[in-house]
């Protein structure tokens, strides 16, 4: 397995973990409001670069890496302000957002590298 696939699937990975997360968080772990509430909908914005990471393609790993950040924020503010499982989910949140940014940028960095390298060959 090379580094790219490896830092390909660590983003899926960590995107699809990050999604069920908000799913799981957001419904029945610790919402809000008793019975759910509409941050849950969040995941829903998590869906937007899902097709892009599992296709590959270079922009949407580009953008998504910005995107993501937004996610990273929300899980250091809850982290800090929640209490209890709350809590400890909002640090769950913020592992897996600096897994994504890491393969994101890996991932960006081993194709330019190739990339590079078969531009030489020529």
């Amino acid at each position: 397995m090379t580094s790219r696939s490896l830092f390909h699937y660590g983003a899926i990975a960590s995107l699809i973990a990050l999604i069920l997360l908000s799913l799981a968080w957001e419904l029945v772990l610790a919402p809000l409001r008793p019975g759910g509430s509409f941050l849950a909908l969040k995941a829903v914005v998590l869906l937007l670069p899902l097709m892009g990471i599992l296709k590959g393609r270079v922009y949407t790993y580009q953008w998504s890496s910005m995107f993501i950040l937004a996610f990273f924020t929300e899980g250091v503010m809850r982290g800090w302000g929640d209490s209890g499982l709350s809590q400890r989910l909002a640090w769950l949140e913020v592992a897996l957002t600096v897994a994504f940014f890491a393969c994101v940028v890996l991932f960006v960095r081993s194709v330019r590298i190739e990339n590079t390298r078969a531009a030489a060959r020529r």
